[in-house]
């Protein structure tokens, strides 16, 4: 069983983990641009932040015998995710959106000022 903080640590790494896959698809549509000796810096330094605080939540993570196996989408709307803990499975549903929203604060906290 995930208790309440293990389970904010599982948020945060799948907060983390869609954060990385977002702007890898980001950076490889930045690459096309004229312009992308401006733009691929920050995203590489972006990058590099949330994947070190994606692998550092990773470990501690392990430490407890957690880890995700798997996304399973529902509809639009909702996503699974089965959670493999040292006693059994769990599934966690999320809102999508929620999830999106999430990404999106991350990244704006991680930015600096303009």
């Amino acid at each position: 069983m995930i208790n309440a903080e293990q389970r904010q640590l599982l948020h945060q790494y799948i907060i983390l983990d869609l954060a990385i896959k977002s702007l890898q698809c980001d950076y490889k549509k930045l690459e096309q641009l004229k312009m992308k000796a401006i733009y691929l810096p920050f995203v590489e330094s972006l990058m590099k932040s949330v994947r070190q605080d994606y692998f550092n939540l990773k470990r501690k993570l392990a430490k407890q015998k957690i880890r995700v196996v798997g996304w399973h989408r529902i509809d639009a709307y909702f996503s699974d995710v089965r959670i493999a803990t040292a006693g059994e499975d769990e599934m966690l549903r999320y809102a999508n959106q929620a999830l999106k929203t999430g990404v999106e604060q991350l990244l704006i906290k991680l930015c600096p000022p303009v």
